[in-house]
């Protein structure tokens, strides 16, 4: 009955199985209450319940409704913000930076081995080139991964031979590694609380939060019932509007669309994806996309940062997506959708917290599927009294604007033009 277009998704009508859990009603009391429940809230709850707190979950609607549940389902190494850390820490900040690069692909992975969660993994990805400065781009990107002693794991593609990984002309080239993967990322939402659930975690679903009553014990209102907490972590990222005057005017809410095609026949996907991997172009105002587990494509791209929604998602992706496999031309549209993700200027995602007991994490500017999995356990770090990452992302710099969803939107709209304009030079 929910016509929101994050429910509209192909995720949506292929979960295993799905959960209901209750609406909060009446007063409640735990060690922590989690506000969220995509990849961020999930991933801390799980990692706080596997240390014996007793958590307690919030989600305004359902387990995964925002980007979480419905993204490319990439699970891609890195850490946005990489260039913005740099110039604030320098050379030191190199260490935290390669620690932490796979370390959201391995608590998927972790999770995914520990808890039993059918998401479909698939390992395999490679990043695409469209020009020769681009390759470049990736030839520093595959010096640097073999000068890590992950030489094993990544391949540079020429043009020879990109069309044995993507079956287009349109790339000059590629660096493909098979450490990334792709997945179901709504039914890794779902097994994810499932896991948490089965270790005590409460969840309450459609119930959202209208305020925090702060003190030495933090107390979490919605419209039916509290929890008084010891922390809070607020996790609601694009969607979440409380304290905005801690952690409003940073975080721009964008959207990012996806088309499923209808099931394609084995020879038609083998010629498409032939080794099936999720792929990625490296613009600026990127494509990204990647066969399902019964052969579709899922086709993404084209973020929109002025706040307005497409009329016709089809009519937007579609064009985008023959450009690029142009043999798809026949096939049928079974699933459009697409919503909002949180985008911050210079990339850092914005941690913090309020006082000494309410954290905050948000704005993965599309990298969340890792890196939420990332900070997820740096909260839960901070909570058990290891601030040492978390001050990394705390002590970082943000540019403030005000009234973010109007003139934020448009001033960063502006900006991502001269980057479209960038790719198309």
């Amino acid at each position: 009955m929910n016509k929101a277009p994050e429910r509209q998704s192909y995720y949506a009508a292929t979960v295993n199985n799905t959960t209901e859990y209750p609406r909060l009603q009446g007063d409640e009391v735990a060690d922590i209450c989690v506000i969220g429940g995509g990849f961020t809230g999930l991933s801390a709850a799980l990692k706080l319940a596997e240390r014996d707190y007793a958590v307690t979950l919030i989600e305004s609607h359902t387990i995964g409704w925002g980007a979480s549940g419905r993204n490319g389902g990439q699970l891609i190494r890195g850490l946005s913000g990489q260039k913005a850390l740099r110039k604030k820490y320098g050379p030191d900040i190199e260490a935290f930076i390669n620690r932490l690069r796979w370390r959201g692909n391995e608590i998927v992975e972790e999770n995914i081995r520990k808890y039993d969660i059918e998401c479909d993994l698939k390992y395999g990805y490679i990043d695409c080139a469209f020009k020769d400065r681009q390759m470049r781009d990736l030839e520093a990107e595959f010096e640097k991964s073999s000068s890590m002693d992950m030489a094993d794991h990544f391949r540079l593609v020429g043009a020879d031979e990109i069309s044995e990984y993507v079956g287009t002309s349109v790339y000059k080239g590629g660096l493909f590694n098979d450490r990334d993967a792709h997945l179901h990322p709504l039914n890794l939402c779902l097994g994810e609380a499932r896991a948490a659930a089965g270790l005590g975690t409460k969840i309450y679903e459609q119930s959202p939060v209208l305020s925090i009553t702060h003190g030495k014990e933090p107390v979490v209102h919605t419209k039916h019932g509290t929890v008084r907490a010891k922390k809070v972590i607020l996790a609601g990222n694009a969607y979440h509007l409380l304290e905005q005057k801690k952690v409003g005017g940073i975080l721009f809410p964008a959207g990012t669309y996806i088309i499923a095609t209808e099931p394609l026949s084995d020879d038609l996907a083998d010629e498409v994806m032939p080794r099936d991997l999720a792929a990625c172009d490296v613009n600026e105002m990127l494509d990204y996309y990647r066969l399902s587990s019964d052969k579709r494509m899922l086709f993404g791209g084209r973020c929109n940062y002025s706040g307005r929604e497409p009329k016709d998602i089809k009519a937007t992706i579609r064009p985008r997506m023959l450009k690029v496999f142009p043999q798809l031309k026949d096939a049928r549209i079974d699933f459009q959708w697409g919503g909002k993700i949180g985008i911050v200027i210079n990339r850092i995602p914005q941690v913090g917290r309020i006082g000494d007991n309410v954290y905050y994490a948000q704005g993965y500017s599309g990298h969340g599927m890792n890196q939420a999995h990332i900070v997820g356990e740096i909260l839960t770090e901070a909570i058990c009294g290891q601030m040492e990452d978390f001050d990394v992302y705390a002590k970082a710099k943000h540019w403030k604007i005000p009234a973010p969803r109007w003139v934020g939107n448009n001033m960063v709209a502006l900006g991502m033009l001269y980057y479209r304009m960038k790719d198309l030079l």
